[in-house]
């Protein structure tokens, strides 16, 4: 996945630093990611949620704000409004690229704040937020004691995260007058609402709330297991693969024209997890699959294993090609299911191999339902071993590899 190094002026002019993850191929929408509050955009969340995104053709601009991260300027100047007009600047430099935002993406105040500057992006047709506030100044809790001392001395040294940040006396009244109810039931855009119960920073009741003031169309998709942060993997994961294919129902995502030779497109198959063996599989823009291995073997079996897949083209292409002969002949065929099984096996009957060499075999139990006679069966199981993909797997197979250009 290209992920392209940028900066733009924010709200105040202050350089904004911010990744732009682009697709491997073609480039189909542009969403637009806000963090959490004090996070960066570099956060585990939303580094699998772009890459996820990218997967299926989808560039994600994700960007520190004012005085966060790798981002100029003073985060003691900012505010709940200066985050919502960097999120403008961050779209109308997207624009200016021809790449204008089509989805918005809000983690916890990030999400308050998506919800706030949607009405100011027009070409935004979807919103989704993760562990959002209802109310802005629900961040304030975070301050505990320091507020006295913020309104006595109009600015304090508050630790979050662990992190010292100066806070003063303007954010909290900026963040306090701030009402989403009304830009929330004003959207007019596709909504969706992640959040985890066990949510510990900010309520379930946030979701609720954002929820009942939305007017459809919304959906809510609660992350169980998940803490606010989502920083598990496993976590960040479900989260964008839920955003990755709700939005399609809301962002046209063109099929590109398939490359010459390639009637079908391109099987993409992108790494996700360098640390185990997690691919992310693209078949052109509409169709998405992992892959895996069983944690026996160091994976996180999400996905089928390489050859379980091997395994898949071909019973499906049994079942395909045993339906459309019945369907041609107008045979009572009812059902059809195929069990295929794969294992090594030494190939004392392979004539070109060497002694002790072993081969692949594929071993298929096929179900066919209806009110078929003996003979109807015997057709339908020696059609059965004219399926492309049972062909191509006799057949020897040439492969041919390439090392892809830099940039």
């Amino acid at each position: 996945m290209p992920s392209e190094k940028i900066t733009f002026p924010g709200h105040s002019g202050d350089q904004l630093a911010a990744r732009l993850d682009m697709p491997d191929g073609p480039h189909l929408a542009t969403a637009l990611f806000a963090h959490c509050f004090t996070c960066s955009k570099d956060i585990p969340a939303a580094r699998r949620i772009s890459q996820r995104l990218a997967a299926m053709g989808i560039a994600v601009l994700r960007f520190d704000f004012t005085g966060l991260g790798h981002s100029d300027g003073e985060f003691a100047n900012t505010h709940f409004t200066s985050n919502t007009e960097d999120l403008v600047k961050a779209a109308d430099y997207l624009t200016s690229r021809n790449m204008a935002p089509a989805l918005l993406i809000g983690h916890s105040l990030g999400g308050a704040a998506v919800l706030k500057a949607a009405s100011e992006i027009p070409s935004v047709k979807a919103i989704a937020t993760i562990g959002a506030p209802f109310d802005p100044s629900h961040v304030v809790h975070n301050f505990g004691d320091k507020l006295a001392e913020i309104a006595r001395e109009g600015e304090a040294q508050v630790d979050l995260g662990g992190r010292p940040f100066l806070v003063k006396q303007s954010f909290v009244d900026d963040v306090s007058a701030a009402n989403l109810a009304p830009a929330i039931a004003h959207l007019k855009r596709a909504l969706l609402i992640l959040h985890a119960p066990r949510d510990m920073i900010v309520g379930i009741d946030n979701a609720s709330q954002i929820f009942l003031a939305a007017k459809h169309p919304k959906s809510f998709v609660t992350l169980d297991h998940a803490d606010h942060l989502l920083t598990r993997a496993e976590d960040a994961d479900y989260a964008a693969q839920v955003i990755a294919t709700w939005v399609r129902a809301y962002v046209p995502l063109p099929h590109p024209a398939p490359p010459i030779g390639a009637p079908e497109g391109i099987t993409r198959v992108t790494e996700a997890d360098a640390a185990g063996f997690l691919q992310d599989i693209s078949a052109g823009p509409t169709h998405h699959a992992l892959a895996d291995e069983p944690l026996a073997y160091g994976g996180t079996d999400k996905g089928m294993s390489p050859y379980q897949l091997l395994a898949a083209g071909l019973g499906a292409c049994t079942s395909m090609t045993i339906r459309m002969y019945a369907r041609r002949k107008k045979w009572p065929l009812t059902g059809v299911s195929v069990d295929v099984t794969h294992d090594k096996v030494h190939a004392q009957d392979c004539e070109t191999c060497e002694g002790g060499a072993k081969i692949d075999k594929f071993t298929r139990l096929i179900r066919l339902d209806g009110d078929l006679d003996n003979a109807q069966r015997t057709s339908l199981m020696a059609i059965a071993n004219k399926c492309p993909v049972h062909r191509t797997l006799e057949h020897s197979n040439l492969i041919e590899t390439s090392l892809a250009e830099m940039g």
